[in-house]
């Protein structure tokens, strides 16, 4: 079915449709972006496409396949710019060439060098109008992540706290300190990470899960690291038992071979990691690795030291704190403010506040 707009900014509408669509599989693209796009002709929306799971096909070469109209002299808007270069499958503009578009609408340019800025001169020669910009500020955040992926060795860290009103971060009355609207905020933020960063000590004194529990998103949970120093992880605990659905890797630095052949016997990866002058895992290395295996866009959820650690050694991109609406007084443990202020105060921006039916969510970004 079509959809035909009467809007001053069509131009504008379509490519925050695009946008949308790069949503849906934000996490869940290995190496390859999460890319959006709509096709339209005449102002009616024809198809729409995005980046496949695990990354391919791209997110074009989808909504071209998807059109059940002709294509040819219709409007392309993509978030990001068209790739020019051959990897697991041809470059999305060898499809659009092919599809004789009119014109052509995209956000930023690819920060990948192999694609970077190639694709404007490519398409202009074909006779196919180029437009470059819209919502630019805004898709350039939504590209966070893949702009650091393409420039820096180290992956995205996202870190999150929950903290009662009182900035207890732990309750020793109750398992769950904020309510279940933020807790499915964490849920959907999950899946659309790639990996999760947590500690040994975390497992033993919860047993959480660490999966996405949202109808339809069960698929995408993501893969679990837990730093597990000495191996003292429980091999009865949830994260294990969940280990042939989920991959799971520890990362260790003391050898206990009887152990390690256990975790293997049921499906744990381990990594030897060696250790920093604090004598704990050091976690540039870590962060090393984690990309060398192929993920970019990483969830730290784990306890008050393991994040201070992440946080002094400014390796946390943006903050996530999630703000109870309820004081827990002499049941709380870990209060964070004093320390955490430190951190917000002078190394991060702050970004939005979200209301989720009393508690809050307080997002930041590295300065």
């Amino acid at each position: 079915m079509s959809t035909r707009l009467n809007k001053n900014n069509i131009d504008e509408y379509f490519m925050d449709l695009a946008l949308k669509q790069a949503y849906v599989t934000l996490g869940n693209t290995k190496n390859n972006p999460a890319v959006g796009c709509v096709i339209t002709k005449n102002n009616y929306l024809i198809s729409a496409g995005h980046t496949s799971i695990n990354g391919n096909p791209h997110a074009e070469k989808n909504a071209i396949d998807f059109a059940k109209t002709d294509v040819r002299k219709s409007n392309l808007y993509v978030t990001l710019e068209p790739c020019s270069n051959y990897g697991n499958s041809p470059p999305c503009l060898n499809s659009i060439v092919k599809g004789k578009f009119n014109k052509v609408y995209y956000s930023i340019k690819d920060p990948d060098l192999r694609s970077y800025n190639k694709s404007y001169n490519v398409l202009r020669k074909m006779g196919i109008k180029v437009h470059e910009g819209l919502f630019k500020k805004k898709i350039t955040y939504f590209y966070k992540s893949y702009i650091k992926n393409r420039k820096d060795e180290l992956p995205f860290v996202t870190c999150k706290v929950a903290v009662s009103k009182d900035f207890y971060s732990v309750n020793i009355k109750k398992k769950w300190i904020t309510n279940k609207f933020s807790r499915g905020r964490v849920h959907l933020m999950r899946s659309m990470h790639d990996c999760i960063v947590t500690s040994a000590n975390t497992v033993i004194k919860d047993n959480p899960r660490l999966n996405c529990r949202i109808s339809g998103l069960e698929d995408r949970s993501p893969s679990i690291f837990i730093l597990d120093k000495h191996l003292r992880i429980p091999l009865k605990s949830n994260i294990i038992s969940n280990a042939k659905k989920t991959e799971t890797v520890i990362i260790y630095n003391s050898i206990k071979k009887s152990k390690i052949k256990l975790l293997k016997k049921l499906n744990i990866k381990t990594y030897r990691i060696k250790l920093d002058k604090d004598s704990n895992i050091d976690l540039k290395d870590l962060l090393f690795k984690i990309k060398k295996l192929g993920f970019s866009r990483i969830f730290l959820e784990c306890g008050v030291k393991l994040t201070t650690n992440f946080l002094q050694q400014n390796l946390v991109d943006e903050f996530k704190l999630f703000f109870s609406s309820h004081k827990i007084k002499n049941t709380g443990r870990e209060n964070i403010k004093k320390y955490f202020k430190l951190y917000l105060d002078k190394k991060f921006f702050f970004i939005e506040a979200v209301n989720l039916m009393g508690d809050k969510l307080l997002s930041y970004r590295l300065k």
